[in-house]
């Protein structure tokens, strides 16, 4: 098994190279426009920004001092442009995510054949270890931001997807029949009654989605992806507690951020 699956990747190198180095160059591109974005607008900006949508989202100012008294921390930290570098690659991510998440957990949830086949691809993907996904990443990729990239779509995945496929399969059989009685096509069940109804658990798939792709940050790092993932790995490198602290906090206080919004906005979306 061992050298088939090398034999198997030194294949793909060699009769896809050019294609996987075409694709490479657009996700960095992508990458790197967003990473500078981030970096280019003024910290105090950025953080009046942050605070200003979370009290648009949630209608309620602790969320607001939250979100604001969040990024504040990090900048008090020394770790402003590590966590703009991670917050990119998580932005990127969670986006390559959706696009590809949400048609598969909706095909899963309309389709009994296609959950079938999607079951043991996400139970696989889900029980191998973090560390391993970075091993034909950086295998195809190299060493860098796009191999982090994979890694964390990888791992990040499965949670979308199986949350999509349950929302949608617990849409209530009255409401499906009510809308088919009314003549409502297949895509107009879908559009306008399953996904509104399903639309919790979602943003649910959409928020662990979110939260799984932060968590590899500082395993990503490993590879070259930079970012807060980097300032952790430095403390253990150096046998430095108080680098791997700071490291920490600012991980933690990125995620308690996010997850602040995203529930935030799920609650302002549902029907």
């Amino acid at each position: 098994m061992r050298d088939g699956t090398n034999a198997a990747i030194d294949a793909l190198v060699l009769h896809h190279g050019d294609r996987l180095e075409a694709a490479a160059d657009g996700l960095l591109a992508l990458l790197v426009t967003f990473e500078q974005a981030l970096r280019a607008v003024h910290p105090w900006l950025l953080i009046v920004l942050v605070a200003g949508l979370a009290l648009a989202a949630s209608r309620q100012w602790t969320v607001a001092l939250i979100g604001a008294g969040g990024l504040w921390l990090v900048g008090a930290l020394g770790q402003w442009e590590q966590a703009m570098q991670s917050l990119a690659l998580v932005l990127v991510s969670v986006a390559i995510c959706l696009l590809l998440g949400l048609p598969l957990g909706v095909a899963s949830g309309r389709s009994h054949w296609v959950r079938r086949v999607l079951a043991p691809v996400l139970d696989l993907m889900q029980t191998i270890p973090s560390f391993v996904y970075l091993i034909p990443a950086a295998m195809l990729f190299g060493l860098g931001k796009v191999p982090a990239i994979l890694a964390t779509v990888v791992y990040a995945l499965p949670p979308l997807v199986r949350l999509t496929d349950l929302g949608l399969r617990q849409v209530g059989g009255e409401a499906v029949e009510a809308a088919r009685a009314f003549g409502a096509t297949r895509w107009q069940l879908l559009a306008k009654v399953q996904i509104p109804l399903s639309l919790p658990s979602i943003l649910q798939g959409v928020n662990q989605c979110t939260m799984m792709a932060l968590a590899m940050v500082v395993i990503a790092s490993m590879i070259g992806a930079r970012g807060v993932g980097e300032t952790v790995l430095v403390g253990l490198q150096r046998n430095d507690p108080g680098t791997g602290l700071v490291g920490g906090l600012v991980i933690v206080i990125l995620a308690i951020v996010l997850d602040r919004l995203l529930q935030a906005a799920g609650r302002r979306l549902q029907p």
